[in-house]
């Protein structure tokens, strides 16, 4: 409990300090009282709100008190992003006091219109951009891929996260007939298909099992698919969880990967599909293991790996000799949620945080992240909008 103490008394200092800072300034800039007493006012039932989101137990209560925890949040950062972002062009504009002359009041304004903007940015990435399915197509040139492959196609989609929709299916019918009208030879998808819980997955799991492909749905877990983000009464109550949710998909049809792998077949020609479990850098839990999926890696077949995390990639499979695999695809990133002009801070967390990448020496073959559908801990895509995957599949020229 300390890190999150830690954390949220420092929030608390730093809008305390954006708070009395734009009060000052309102006491000193205007005539009336109301400017002043609109931000005193609104910053206290911004901090009472504050308090009653830290003491909601979201990790014990139910799905709907998560995704209400998670709209209040976002609520309240919406509104002192925006703050921050004000106060720092404002303090700008006041350098050149320091020297005896004016302040630059149109830098101030320019920052008053910047932080409107991007509270109109935040809200229409929570209730428009995360809702506008991007279907992004890619060619991937796999040298030990059979011939009987030569323009096979996968579709990718990953971290649904249906927790957060409640019971409202719209936007994954919308997903899944979506991918349908792709015409994939196989659709795969990567992990992250709830929150917390499994019993988060019930109301979708008619709608998910309309997805259709000659060769089905091959699926893995995520992170957030083990239970780890819950209070559970008892390690049984946690196992129960579990088959609950190998239960789920085998009702929905697709076929989940354990640390295990099936072949496709074309004719005399075949293809690996092998999906670990979670394989995380830190504070993610792991749980999988490539060698037990598919114990000779450096043979001569083709492979494609699943694997949740591309940290997995990054850390065993990229540039490592002993791993023959052509191309692996993982999810996870999110893209942090926030895109814009192909830049984001996903960046600063993870070397393949979105898109295609090619290892540097050739071994461990190529990664594919795809930036997910869903959304976890802010209800909002701001620019990351929701993806599909079309993967095609060619031989190395």
């Amino acid at each position: 409990m300390r890190l999150p103490l830690v954390g949220m008394l420092l929030l608390v200092m730093v809008n305390l300090a954006a708070d009395t800072y734009i009060y000052i300034q309102c006491r000193r800039r205007f005539r009336s009282l109301i400017p002043a007493k609109l931000q005193l006012f609104s910053a206290i039932a911004l901090y009472l709100l504050l308090a009653v989101i830290v003491c909601l137990p979201y990790r014990s209560g139910s799905e709907t008190l998560l995704t209400a925890v998670m709209w209040l949040l976002f609520g309240y950062f919406s509104v002192y992003i925006p703050k921050y972002l004000f106060v720092v062009f404002d303090l700008v504009a006041s350098v050149p006091k320091l020297f005896g002359r004016g302040r630059m009041r149109w830098l101030t304004l320019a920052g008053a219109f910047a932080g409107c903007v991007l509270f109109i940015a935040m809200w229409w990435g929570a209730l428009i951009s995360r809702y506008r399915v991007d279907v992004r197509e890619v060619t991937v040139e796999c040298a030990g891929l059979p011939a009987a492959f030569d323009g096979y196609r996968i579709v990718q989609f990953s971290d649904l996260h249906v927790g957060t929709y409640g019971d409202d299916t719209s936007f994954v019918e919308k997903v899944v007939d979506r991918i349908n009208s792709l015409n994939p030879d196989l659709i795969v998808f990567t992990g992250d298909i709830v929150n917390r819980r499994t019993d988060e997955i019930v109301p979708f799991v008619s709608v998910l099992s309309g997805l259709e492909a000659p060769d089905g749905v091959v699926s893995i877990l995520g992170n957030h698919d083990y239970g780890d983000y819950s209070d559970w009464e008892s390690p049984e109550a946690k196992a129960r969880n579990m088959a609950e949710m190998y239960k789920a998909q085998s009702d929905m049809g697709w076929r989940l990967l354990l640390n295990e792998h099936i072949f496709l077949h074309r004719g005399n020609d075949s293809v690996a599909v092998i999906g670990v479990e979670n394989i995380g850098d830190p504070p993610f839990h792991s749980y999988g293991s490539l060698y037990k999926a598919y114990p000779d890696v450096s043979d001569g077949n083709a492979k494609i790996l699943l694997s949740h995390n591309p940290a997995h990639w990054v850390d065993s499979v990229s540039g490592n000799e002993a791993v023959n695999i052509d191309l692996t695809l993982s999810g996870h990133t999110h893209a942090m949620q926030i895109e814009v002009c192909g830049v984001s801070p996903a960046v600063f967390r993870y070397r393949t945080w979105g898109g295609l990448y090619s290892s540097e020496n050739g071994f461990g073959g190529k990664l594919y992240v795809n930036i997910g559908l869903g959304t976890v801990g802010i209800p909002m895509r701001l620019g990351a909008t929701p993806e599909i995957t079309v993967i095609t599949l060619t031989s190395r020229k």
